[in-house]
């Protein structure tokens, strides 16, 4: 296999070479640092990484300098070519055939520039995440994930000028809708440089361009983007080395029945809410009831979320099994309520279902036992089941319009999916006590204080770039910077307010998907009068969309803009929504009306959420990363507490009426969506 650096120098473009990145050179002096971190590590760790972050940015500097100058000089070019072609067509003869195939090979030559460009870039973009790898293989410190992060959201980054290229497209569109027009002269056809017809796809350069755009865009992988949602902890610090942990017979099985939990718990969720009123009404509850019996799990997990994250210190094993143990048993009790006509065993039912959520446990597991070049992955894995099990629970509930009965207990639509659940538990609790394999080393990683909080102040945007996140582990002994919050109240102490505002934001988007989701058996019953069957169906729509969204914004979208500006955009538009989704009585509420209002929040919710966990991740104290109450578990508590709101506050506004329970639920929805984007603006400054 031909090694990177042979392959650079083979396809640099002449003329260019002094402009690449200095590959053979940043390869000698990763390997000169790391010899100097083996003899004394913890001497010369902090020296080594300013002065290797100095070099990247000067190598940084150098290649997109070049770059900003080659764009002016074909962007000065096209618009020479698009003075001569004006005064050609404003000529009393005219564009002849001689003029047209004159410019046709000017905008071709313009186009064959800016392919070696993209191919320049791409060349560097590679090799900047090649020696960041080797840096962090044979220095032992995790530099990618920082370097990238706080170079390429910063205002004043250069990085993005890499991964961000919308003076490039911009050429893109201008040399299409040019060689498409002078193509199609004599047909006397217009194009504009916002349409995409056939032929300007057909042409052979702005193919190949397009394609060469299309890997540069992706440089930014979606794994990467899915990852971040997961909201695992980043492990910067030197830690056990790949093949210490592949030595310790990294268990797949072991990841794989976590993940099926996680799918497994979402499928509970969301079963019972198609059935949830009208389950609530048979008992002799009315039907906003469906609230309180959705909501029961989150009121649960607020408790289990603590006390299994705290096991999960000593043992995996251990809390998955009490997980599977007690969700089968609450499943059980949710399915024979029906039999004894009770909506207290059915409440019951629920809490004991809450008190096995063993998500935070499940995300635990991929940061401490998964193998760095695995965890992306792996983090993606687990928002994909839970995408995954969300859209699967609703459209389970749809195929389960039954009415029979056997040995005395009755099989019908309330309660079969706590029977059909209260089967897959039990067999998921013989597969993990067979196949699910205790990890030997169990300490977390300890995580460097590269994740702490950004937003001392607009002034930190003034720090030089390269010791802008290392000079904010200086004020902090070793000791402090490795310690975990050791209780609720201490992790609270350390949020700032930009933290605060991303959890307040978690609270809010959770909160309007709970309320779109909970209330929707009851609101289109009322106003539709849908069944079952449509109900789950639409439900299962909504979850799966979640992917769709993710691969758009993680591929394309975070490329583009800054998460901030994805985050102010994501807001706004969950609050429009809402305002679309309101009963306004002006005219009858319409299927359109609602499908349209719930799409738009759903969807921008979703978007919300991925952006709004990774710029937690970004701004969030080190001291937050590690321990029982680290970051994801207080994200994870600020979402189930939206639940518990949103859901308490639908049955208590049911005492007012079906008519009136969308207003009045909407209405705290938006309120809430709006703080969250005043709260957005007043930290705007601070994310990045």
């Amino acid at each position: 296999m031909v090694g990177f650096g042979k392959k650079l120098r083979q396809r640099q473009i002449h003329g260019w070479e002094e402009y690449y990145i200095s590959y053979k050179m940043m390869k000698e002096k990763v390997k000169e640092f790391a010899s100097h971190v083996q003899s004394d590590r913890r001497g010369n760790r902090k020296q080594v990484l300013r002065e290797f972050s100095v070099m990247l940015d000067h190598q940084v500097e150098k290649i997109v300098l070049f770059l900003l100058m080659q764009q002016g000089q074909l962007a000065s070019r096209l618009s020479q070519l698009a003075d001569v072609r004006e005064a050609a067509e404003d000529s009393e003869q005219g564009i002849g055939a001689t003029q047209t195939s004159a410019l046709q090979q000017a905008y071709e030559s313009v186009g064959k520039d800016l392919l070696k460009l993209l191919q320049f870039v791409d060349m560097n973009a590679t090799g900047l995440r090649k020696i960041l790898k080797k840096f962090d293989k044979h220095v032992g410190y995790r530099l990618t994930d920082e370097y990238v992060a706080s170079r390429s959201n910063h205002p004043y980054s250069q990085l993005q000028h890499i991964f961000r290229h919308v003076g490039i497209g911009a050429m893109v569109g201008t040399l299409s809708h040019n060689l498409a027009e002078l193509q199609n002269h004599e047909e006397h056809i217009v194009t504009s440089v916002y349409e995409q017809s056939s032929r300007i796809w057909q042409d052979p350069l702005i193919e190949s361009i397009r394609k060469a755009e299309d890997r540069l865009t992706n440089s930014t992988n979606f794994l990467r983007f899915l990852g971040n949602q997961a909201l695992n902890e980043r492990d910067d610090l030197p830690q056990l080395s790949e093949a210490e942990i592949e030595a310790d017979q990294y268990h797949f099985m072991s990841l794989f029945l976590n993940l099926v939990n996680t799918f497994f718990y979402m499928v509970n969720t969301y079963i019972v809410v198609p059935t949830a009123d009208k389950y609530a009404a048979s008992l002799g509850a009315a039907p906003t009831v469906c609230g309180a019996i959705i909501g029961a799990m989150a009121v649960a997990q607020l408790v289990s979320s603590v006390y299994l994250s705290a096991w999960s210190n000593r043992s995996y094993l251990g809390p998955l099994i009490f997980s599977a143990v007690i969700l089968c048993i609450g499943n059980v009790f949710y399915a024979i309520a029906y039999d004894f006509n009770s909506i207290s065993i059915l409440l019951l039912g629920r809490l004991l279902c809450g008190f096995g959520s063993a998500r935070a446990v499940n995300r635990r597991y991929i940061s401490d036992c998964v193998p760095a070049k695995f965890t992306l992955q792996a983090s993606a894995a687990f928002v994909s089941a839970s995408a995954l099990g969300m859209a699967t629970g609703p459209a389970l509930a749809g195929l389960l319009e039954v009415h029979t009965s056997q040995f005395g207990i009755t099989l019908n639509a309330n309660t079969l999916p706590g029977w059909i659940m209260a089967g897959g538990w039990f067999l998921f609790l013989l597969w993990l006590w067979l196949g699910f394999k205790e990890p030997s080393h169990h300490d977390p990683i300890t995580p460097s204080s590269h994740s702490s909080d950004i937003n001392r102040g607009g002034n930190e945007w003034f720090k030089p770039l390269a010791i802008y996140s290392l000079d904010r582990e200086d004020s902090l002994s070793d000791q402090e910077r490795c310690q975990a919050a050791t209780s609720i109240s201490e992790a609270y102490g350390l949020l700032t307010p930009s933290v605060k505002v991303q959890l307040f934001i978690y609270f809010m988007l959770k909160f309007a998907m709970e309320i779109l989701v909970s209330e929707s058996s009851v609101v289109t019953a009322h106003y539709f009068q849908w069944s079952i069957h449509s109900v789950a169906l639409f439900l299962a729509l909504l979850g799966l969309t979640v992917l769709p969204v993710n691969w758009v914004i993680g591929s394309y979208a975070s490329n583009i803009f800054q998460d901030r500006q994805l985050l102010v955009a994501a807001e706004i538009l969950t609050c429009l929504g809402v305002l679309v989704s309101f009963d306004y009585g002006l005219m009858p509420y319409s299927v359109s009306q609602y499908i349209s209002g719930a799409l738009l929040m759903f969807i921008s919710a979703e978007v919300l959420e991925g952006v709004n966990l990774s710029l937690l991740s970004k701004v969030m104290s080190s001291r937050l990363a590690r321990g029982t109450y680290n970051g994801g578990l207080l994200s994870t508590e600020a979402g189930t507490v939206a639940r518990v709101v949103a859901d308490g506050t639908i049955t208590l506004t049911g005492y007012f009426g079906e008519s009136k329970l969308l207003n009045l639920t909407m209405l705290p929805t938006l309120v809430i969506g709006l703080l969250s984007i005043a709260g957005t603006l007043v930290t705007y400054n601070s994310m990045f």
